[in-house]
């Protein structure tokens, strides 16, 4: 008997309890908070479309660093600006001192300070970017370690710095190749590939470098001194149909000879027996540096605070 009435109990307790959780819930789901419409996840090891919806949603900090390195860069400078177009054209004239009056090096029948300052411009933003671009993850060790963004983008942003450098210095030399006649009409409007094959190196390059310079700090005085000398393992002051056959193939692994080589064909017509063996494999090159680079920097990035 005393067993009927507790079963009894339970049954006629148990709806009234299950009301009671049910309003509970409705009075605690009406005083909370709503759900947000979307969660925000930081994880550097986010896959890479994730990674790349990122940096497009930042893509002002690229703007940002861009605009506030190149005041940097001129402030306070007498001549400004002008330095994009003086440092090169200082340098042309140096070298068709030394290498066209001195050593009278040939230049396929175009005017070799247009030679020069065909091969120069390609050179110099290579240079200059993978030159800043070992300081750049340390000059911003404050922000990275206290704000999150992709950090891919302060390496980018070195290289749009020197690539408006590139462009004064490009339209310059349309200008002066316009002037006096050297422009070959059937190959000029090919010059924006080069142009493009020019900032993928320069990228491919500063993401290594950057992130290489944090992991061991002795690339910051290794890449001033290659950077010295790098410069005569190009065809800057000198064409490439000069390098002799049996090496021509070793030379050709420098991704800077077929871009300016390509530039140099653009602008001018100029070509070699291997010119398309040098196209082929400076675009393999590029490729496979920016690929890496991009890869290397993301790896790097999940432990990028511990080496700051």
């Amino acid at each position: 008997m005393a067993l009927s009435r507790c079963c009894v109990l339970r049954l006629t307790l148990a709806p009234v309890s299950y009301k009671i959780g049910a309003t509970l819930h409705k009075k605690i789901a009406m005083i909370s908070p709503s759900k947000p419409d979307f969660d925000t996840v930081i994880d550097a090891k986010s896959i890479q479309r994730q990674y790349i919806k990122d940096i497009l949603r930042h893509r002002e900090l690229i703007y940002f660093f861009s605009w506030r390195d190149i005041l940097v860069r001129y402030k306070q400078a007498f001549f400004g600006i002008a330095w994009a177009l003086l440092r090169p054209l200082l340098t042309m004239f140096l070298f068709t001192l030394v290498f066209s009056r001195m050593a009278h090096l040939p230049s396929e029948n175009v005017s070799y300070p247009l030679f020069v300052l065909a091969g120069m411009l390609p050179w110099q933003i290579f240079s200059n970017t993978i030159a800043d671009s070992c300081h750049c993850m340390l000059n911003n060790s404050n922000l990275i370690l206290k704000v999150y963004f992709p950090r891919i983008i302060i390496p980018s942003s070195q290289m749009i710095v020197h690539l408006v450098d590139f462009l004064i210095g490009l339209v310059m030399l349309i200008i002066l190749a316009i002037f006096l006649g050297a422009i070959d009409p059937l190959t000029f409007f090919a010059f924006p590939i080069f142009v493009i094959l020019t900032a993928f190196l320069c990228l491919g390059g500063a993401f290594w470098l950057s992130a290489l310079a944090v992991k061991y700090r002795d690339f910051r005085f290794i890449i001033p001194f290659v950077v010295q000398f790098g410069m005569f393992l190009s065809p800057v002051g000198y064409g490439t149909f000069l390098i002799p056959e049996k090496w021509i193939w070793f030379y050709q692994l420098n991704p800077l000879v077929g871009i300016i080589d390509g530039f140099r064909w653009s602008f001018f017509g100029i070509s070699y027996p291997y010119f398309v063996d040098s196209l082929v494999i400076s675009t393999v090159m590029t490729l496979v540096i920016l690929i890496t680079g991009f890869w290397y920097f993301r790896n790097l990035e999940q432990t990028l605070a511990d080496s700051l």
